[in-house]
């Protein structure tokens, strides 16, 4: 994943487990950790089967694990054949952590337990972030929710930023100056956090972050592979290859802001890029010139009067460029599944998924298998989320860069 380093460690009652200083033991203890998550309950008979330890280990782990507080007995399943058995499942309070999102309109904290449920939200709007005012306000509500946790603000491991990476980038577009833009554009956001706490920090492009919420709490579960769609004021995404997030070269895999929607022309303008048609920044436009509040390209407001018409014209174009994005998509990588979700109404990703499945049926497919089309589950809150999931990852996980599989 791209940059998770941290300036502070977490604490010593929940080390990290599994690296290669502290050997095998601890990292079957996450391969334990993780059948759970993925399972939600497990007895130890079954935990021996999907991970391969023997009995003997799975005994020694899951008592060492219960010591720890991060797993936790559940009542006897009876009516079986043989022996009741006792599922095992994992504690929600035995870890914590905070996820935030830096947008170009809006910033959000959540706070997760160890079963990535969210216990706490907070979220500011704005027209563009003020760095003067934004940082310090990430820094104090990082402390706030992790003070809010009481005798419990021990068990929490850190937090994960959400942003993206160029958050001043397309200036001209959103109308910043360049001054503005620069600010964010040279600034080490991570960094930044860092210096303001002490809690451990990661970092994550936004659309990343939401990827990483997909595949360990959404789709993921189910698809192997898939080109993640997220549309938000900016259109992203992410790629995920045998249940492995791939990031590329530079951390920027599934940039598809940035995709080209026309040839270019000779000697003309640059051509239009997918930001452009499939944005929510496009539909608040279309609703600004209708004398109308552009915030309601991101609520229930959208689909009704008087703002149904302008995001029906959104609709049609938006749902066009993305069955572009997606047949490249296909045409480069062969997947079989696309997941497309968004910072909107439940409501809108639905007609935004209907007209784009349409489009496809329309698209030219020779020599191409056109893959699925499925909504995301992790909506609004996805980026947030995917912070959130950064820190548990590193400290929990089994492997640097996969939520692992234990089907």
């Amino acid at each position: 994943m791209p940059d998770a380093g941290t300036t502070a460690r977490p604490p010593d009652l929940l080390r990290p487990r599994g690296s290669n200083q502290v050997g095998m033991r601890q990292f079957n203890e996450r391969v334990v950790l993780q059948a759970l998550r993925v399972h939600t309950s497990l007895p130890k008979a079954d935990l021996a089967r999907l991970t391969g330890l023997s009995a003997q280990t799975i005994g020694l782990i899951t008592a060492r694990l219960e010591e720890d507080q991060l797993i936790v007995k559940q009542s006897r399943v009876r009516g079986r054949i043989g022996q009741p058995s006792v599922p095992l499942a994992l504690n929600p309070d035995g870890a914590f952590a905070i996820g935030i999102k830096v947008g170009r309109r809006g910033a959000e904290w959540l706070l997760i337990d160890f079963t990535a449920q969210v216990r706490e939200r907070h979220a500011i709007s704005y027209a563009f972030p003020d760095v003067e005012e934004l940082l310090p306000a990430i820094a104090q509500h990082i402390h706030r929710l992790r003070d809010g946790l009481g005798p419990l603000a021990v068990r929490n491991v850190g937090a994960g930023v959400a942003a993206p990476f160029q958050l001043g980038g397309w200036h001209r577009t959103l109308g910043l100056s360049k001054a503005q833009s620069d600010r964010w554009n040279q600034m080490d956001l991570a960094a930044e956090v860092r210096a303001r706490t002490d809690v451990p920090v990661s970092f994550a492009r936004d659309t990343v972050a939401a990827c990483v919420a997909e595949l360990v709490g959404g789709r993921g579960h189910d698809l192997k592979s898939f080109l993640y769609i997220f549309v938000d004021t900016f259109v992203g995404g992410g790629l995920v290859i045998n249940s492995h997030l791939h990031t590329g070269g530079h951390g920027n895999a599934g940039a598809l802001a940035s995709l080209p929607v026309q040839p270019p022309s000779v000697g003309g303008a640059l051509p239009q890029q997918l930001m452009a048609q499939a944005s929510l920044w496009e539909l608040e436009q279309r609703l600004r010139s209708e004398g109308l509040d552009a915030t309601a390209a991101y609520d229930d407001r959208a689909l009704q009067a008087p703002y149904a018409a302008a995001t029906q014209a959104w609709l049609a174009t938006a749902s066009q460029a993305l069955a572009h994005a997606i047949v490249s998509g296909t045409a480069m990588l062969d997947l079989p599944d696309v997941v497309m979700d968004g910072s909107m109404s439940r409501g809108l990703l639905q007609a935004l998924l209907d007209q784009t499945r349409a489009a496809l049926a329309q698209c030219n497919w020779e020599g191409l298998w056109a893959p699925q089309l499925h909504g995301g589950r992790a909506g609004a809150q996805a980026c947030a989320l995917g912070g959130a999931m950064l820190p548990l990852h590193a400290n929990f996980a089994p492997d640097h860069d996969v939520f692992l599989k234990a089907a």
